[in-house]
């Protein structure tokens, strides 16, 4: 599968990780950056990884910030983008079931990258349902076509 990922300086080190981990998987990932661990702002990040996900350039995007929460804000900005910040796999295997989410947000300074590798293996080996309910509820936020 191919896979845009990015972070901000508060998930460089679970990014590190998680590349290698993907690459272990068998998977294409794609690095948008950042580059270390200086400072940078997490939308100049997110929106490139949730634009590319979102014109199909990706199956799916994986954006890491400190806690999550200014990636997954910023991507689900992106029209065709539903990001989803998830802590646990169960989570993460329900936001692919039911909501299609393209895009996982990590908080690099949350979780641990044991934890971290479960969540993605997760987010990444469940399909969408395709039942209609979930399709009509993610057609009523815009963005998706059946």
């Amino acid at each position: 599968m191919k896979i845009a990922i990015g972070c901000d300086h508060g998930g460089y080190a679970l990014k590190k990780e998680l590349l290698s981990y993907l690459a272990s998987l068998g998977h294409e990932a794609a690095d948008f950056g950042c580059a270390d661990e200086a400072s940078v702002d997490y939308p100049d990040i997110a929106f490139p990884v949730a634009e590319a996900v979102a014109r199909g350039e990706y199956e799916r995007g994986i954006l890491i910030c400190g806690t999550g929460v200014g990636v997954s804000i910023s991507a689900n900005k992106v029209r065709g983008a539903r990001c989803a910040l998830c802590g646990e796999e169960t989570t993460a295997r329900l936001t692919r079931a039911h909501n299609d989410a393209n895009l996982l947000a990590l908080g690099g300074r949350i979780i641990g990258a044991e934890a971290a590798k479960g969540i993605v293996a997760a987010f990444l080996s469940t399909d969408f349902s395709g039942d209609d309910r979930h399709a009509r509820r993610i057609g009523k936020i815009g963005g998706y076509e059946a």
